[in-house]
């Protein structure tokens, strides 16, 4: 992966940056701290893996701004792609991937892309991360090393290391494929054991089976009898219950004929009332039949006002229309009249308005003096401004060099002024420790002591294992013993309950017992159930006691391995110390080379203070500047001057705008007033001679001619609401003469009716005692047919428990044979789970620690010592040299009985580094700062080439964020003479440092830093 261009838009720190990677093979990035460097590496592995050390992804978004874009070009073997990812606060990530479409193409082009951007984000990172052939994890780990990381490898444990360095080659995968196949095998050692427990069932209910051919032959006599029985009982039921079955018919139809008797009699009632009722509605209807003369009368003159009261209504339905009309018309002259006052008010308002205006503009035209002397003001001031302008430019470039010159010159002097600080620095520190020599020697003796005193707490901790495996081997004893007794119990009990079955057979022998040998089997085993119950309860006595020393033994052996976690720390500080003490015999000769040097770069300081002074180019500049004559305060009152005359511009404008404004209203103002004059003019001619007055005046003649009288209508219409009754009893008798001959005939028509219904009463009453009389002399059979009914249940119920009995037999002939042949599928199942079992434990062998990838670490570390060792020979000038021990020999002990018996050193795995020097092989912990980065950076970066082949890409791009604040003067320069020479292996190789020491020695720099619009770049070749 090389980069060719990062954009980045309100990213962290960033509100608009861009670098181009074109031409960087070796560079640094450089600015104080917080600035914003590691960012820029943040923002390409945020682009490429949307993975950043922000928690949450709004996090990324600089403040204030809703959305953060970074836009990555990159190169991959060859071939151009583009990575753009966009984040919006609060919402989703959008990604797009795109790849050039010809060498050739310019990166800045977006035409000269085609979109690989898939249907999803996920399906859009898994296309990238296929073309790079890179995960995050391995980037982080190979390409990009990280702030504070470098020394990560070196500070853990040798079991951690060995750890990390299985983490980072991604072996872990083997873990989980461990881990499945000892779930697998846990799987089929527990099939197994439920496959020995179904085959020992079945094998006892094999045994347990008895030839039932004897017993299936008395059932089925039984059951051809008890059929047999059921015949005859259904042939008398099904007798009786024809007899039944006519009384039944005979009861329904007595039920019916009651039931119609009663119904006869409800109708002969209901004729009888409604005769009655036709006979009273007659006599009501002859009084009003009797008044026809005067109800005639009264309709007739109803008839009269109601024809008055229609010719009337005519004439006010033309009288209404009239005054509507004149209504509106009334209107609308009011309305008109209206409309020309308001015309006259607006008329009136704009000859105000533009009255003011006149006035305004003469206001402003009787400053054109001032005005035009303010201008004349203006222009002298920007002519003088001008020529300053001019004079800046040439007095610029003069400046500008003076500035780098004394950039330079502060830049040489900074780094002297360094140098002096760190050996002052390191001065004051030797100083230190060769005051502190004696503590030294105290502090060795110390540790010592206590070293002795952990290595015999480790012994003692390995007494404690051993007796706790011990006592652990011996409850495992136990709980097997408990086990099998309580299995022997369960047995046992098993057969005590057939004793309780009546007439049992022994237990054992399978033969009759009587009732002397029935009490004495049943004693015997009450006993030995006694017995199992008391040994049972001893074995758990034993455990409970051994569960409280194990509890004691856990507790004690905590302790001791708390004490004994400080083992390696102790040996740690002695081997620092012990160091520390050797390194104060060459003190005092290491102070002396400190002082001499500060003394020469003090020197140094005052020649190029001289120097400075005296160089010719220094004086040529300042002669140069003073002969110009230029200065900028000068140049900003000249600014001033014209920002003051600035107003002239804009009063000028205003003025030829009033110019233009008068001679515009002089033209508006005689158009205005004619106006006004018309519309009173209008006003008094509308209410006498306007079309809608006269209008108006012919309404009204019509209105009076019409001759229409509201109130006499109104009396009218009062009079007819009097003689409206009239009506209604006039539609009473018209109906009352036409009721009254059908009430006559319909009483006739129910008086036949009537009779006809007394003579069905006598013929149902007749019917009646003749079905009384048939069921009097009939047998009743409920009582016979309910005992048959009794019987047959009996007889069936008998039939069906004789044949559930039969059924159970055959049943269990053919289980005989089915557990016959489950008992093979079993075994054969059996054998089986026996092999997987062994294939699984087998592979869990394979899979875990000790298995594939120890064997995988074995392989590879001779190949990270050898790029080690090669990385590490151009940083010390082949000074230092590590070496990987993968085992070293143990010690342990044997316990017999209670006497300890040394056994031979075993080889244990581990992961240790050894280091060597001129001085021979030494922790690394003793090691200074400088040369601890030293054999850091070199594993570090062997490390990550590793990674980089076993992802099947090849490195070729290399980020070293800090870790140079520990170098000397030499290291650095070692350090930066290893990086130029193995630029040539790298497309591209990226240091990041806030040191200002070490920026110079950087030929292309990409300098940042950070101001109040975010943080920007620049690049510095």
């Amino acid at each position: 992966m090389i980069p060719l261009r990062l954009t980045l838009q309100n990213f962290l720190s960033y509100h608009q940056a861009s670098l181009d990677f074109s031409g960087l093979q070796l560079a640094c990035i450089c600015g104080p701290n917080g600035a914003g460097k590691s960012s820029l590496l943040e923002a390409m592995a945020w682009a490429v893996w949307g993975q950043s050390r922000a928690i949450n992804e709004d996090d990324l978004i600089h403040s204030g701004q809703t959305e953060a874009q970074v836009d990555f070009v990159l190169e991959i073997q060859g071939q151009c792609y583009r990575i753009i990812r966009t984040r919006r606060r609060n919402q989703a990530t959008y990604l797009e991937f795109q790849a050039r479409i010809e060498a050739t193409a310019n990166i800045g082009d977006p035409s000269g892309f085609r979109s690989l951007t898939g249907r999803s984000l996920r399906q859009t990172q898994a296309r990238i991360c296929q073309q790079i052939h890179l995960d995050y994890e391995t980037f982080i780990n190979s390409a990009y090393l990280r702030q504070g990381r470098a020394d990560e490898f070196m500070l853990k444990r040798p079991a951690e290391r060995k750890q990390l360095l299985a983490d980072l080659l991604k072996l872990d995968h083997y873990e989980t494929l461990a881990e499945a196949a000892r779930d697998s095998a846990r799987q089929y050692k527990g099939q197994l054991g439920l496959l020995g427990q179904n085959l020992s069932q079945i094998e006892a209910q094999l045994t347990g089976l008895e030839d039932l051919a004897c017993e299936k032959v008395s059932l089925e006599q039984k059951i051809r009898a008890l059929r047999q029985q059921l015949e005859h009982l259904q042939s008398e039921q099904q007798k009786l219950t024809e007899l039944s079955q006519s009384r039944q018919l005979w009861q329904q139809q007595l039920t019916w004929a009651n039931q119609q008797q009663t119904h006869l009699q409800a109708e002969l009632t209901r004729q009888s009332q409604s005769c009655t009722t036709a006979q009273a509605q007659l006599q009501k209807l002859r009084p009003l039949l009797q008044t026809q003369a005067q109800i005639q009368a009264g309709y007739d003159y109803w008839q009269h006002l109601q024809t008055q009261d229609r010719q009337l209504a005519e004439k006010a339905t033309v009288y209404r229309g009239l005054e509507t009309r004149r209504q509106n018309l009334q209107q609308a002259l009011d309305q008109a009249s209206l409309t020309l006052h308001q015309q006259l008010q607006t008329c009136q308002s704009q000859l105000t308005r533009l009255e003011q205006q006149q006035a305004d503009c003469l206001k402003v035209i009787s400053k054109e003096a001032e005005i035009t002397a303010a201008l004349q003001n203006l222009h002298t001031s920007k002519a003088k401004l001008h020529d300053l302008d001019d004079l800046q430019n040439q007095a610029f470039p003069l400046l500008q060099h003076q500035r780098q010159l004394e950039l330079e010159q502060e830049r040489a002097h900074s780094r002297l002024v360094a140098r002096m600080d760190e050996l002052r620095h390191n001065a004051r520190q030797l100083q230190q420790q060769q005051a502190g020599q004696p503590q030294l020697q105290q502090a060795v003796l110390e540790v010592t002591s206590k070293i002795s005193h952990l290595q015999k707490q480790r012994v003692y901790l390995q007494h404690l294992q051993d007796k706790g495996l011990e006592r652990r081997r011996f409850m495992e004893q136990l709980q097997d013993r408990q086990r099998d007794l309580e299995t022997q119990l369960g047995q046992l009990e098993q057969k005590m309950q057939l004793l309780t079955v009546p007439d049992a057979c022994c237990p054992l022998c399978d033969r009759p017992l009587d009732e002397l040998h029935w009490a004495l089997v049943k004693q015997r085993h009450e006993q030995s159930q006694q017995d199992l119950l008391d040994q049972i309860w001893v074995i758990r006595e034993q455990l409970a006691v051994s569960e409280r020393e194990i509890q004691v033994l856990r507790r004690e052996y905590r302790e001791v391995d708390q004490e004994l976690s400080q083992l390696h720390q102790v040996l740690e500080q002695r081997g620092r110390l012990e160091a520390q003490l050797g390194n104060t015999t060459s003190l005092e000769a290491q102070l002396h080379r400190i002082f001499n040097e500060i003394q020469t770069l003090e020197s140094q300081l005052q020649q190029q203070q001289q120097v400075q002074n005296q160089a010719p180019e220094w004086h040529t500049l300042t002669t140069q500047l003073t002969a110009l004559n230029y200065d900028e305060k000068t140049h900003a009152l000249a600014r001033g001057e014209v920002e003051r005359w600035r107003w002239a511009e804009a009063k000028q404008a205003e003025l030829n705008q009033a110019r233009r404004q008068l001679h515009h209203l002089e033209q508006q103002l005689p158009a205005l007033i004619a106006h006004q004059n018309h519309l009173q003019t209008e006003l008094k001619t509308l209410t006498t001679n306007s079309d809608l007055a006269q209008e108006l005046q012919t309404i009204q003649a019509q209105l009076d001619a019409l001759d229409y009288d509201p109130t006499a209508h109104h009396q009218l219409q009062a009079q007819l609401r009097d003689y409206q009754p009239y009506l209604l009893q006039w539609q009473e008798l018209t109906q009352a003469q036409a009721t009254a001959p059908q009430l006559q005939q319909t009483i006739q028509n129910l008086a036949i009716a009537i009779d006809k219904i007394k003579e069905q009463i006598a013929e149902t009453g007749n019917q009646i005692k003749h079905l009384q009389a048939q069921l009097h002399h009939s047998q009743d059979t409920p009582s016979r047919l309910k005992q048959l009914a009794e019987e047959m249940n009996q007889a069936q119920t008998n039939l069906e428990t004789h044949l559930a009995h039969l059924g159970r037999l055959s049943q269990q002939q053919q289980q005989h044979h089915q557990l016959q042949t489950q008992l093979g599928q079993l075994q054969q199942q059996q054998a089986h789970a026996q092999s997987q079992l062994q294939i699984y434990q087998e592979l869990a062998q394979a899979f875990g620690q000790n298995g594939i990838p120890a064997l995988m670490i074995e392989n590879l570390l001779p190949q990270l010592e050898a790029e080690a060792n090669h990385l590490l020979g151009r940083l010390t000038g082949s000074q230092l040299h590590v070496q990987f021990v993968t085992q070293k020999a143990g010690r342990g002990t044997k316990s017999v009985g209670a006497a300890f018996r040394k056994e031979p050193n075993k080889l244990i795995d581990t992961l240790d580094i050894l280091i060597a020097d001129t001085q021979g092989t030494r922790p690394y912990e003793t090691y200074s700062g400088g040369e601890a980065f030293r054999v850091n950076f070199a594993i570090r970066l062997a490390l990550s080439r590793l990674l980089a082949r076993q992802s099947g890409s090849e490195l070729q791009l290399l980020i070293i964020d800090e870790g140079f604040g520990t170098q000397d003067q030499e290291g650095c320069e070692r350090l930066i003479a290893a990086l130029n020479s193995i630029a040539p292996d790298f497309a591209c190789i990226l240091a990041i440092t806030h040191m200002p020491q070490l920026q110079a020695a950087f030929q292309t720099r990409i300098a940042v830093t950070k101001t109040t619009a975010g943080s920007q770049l620049t690049l510095i070749s």
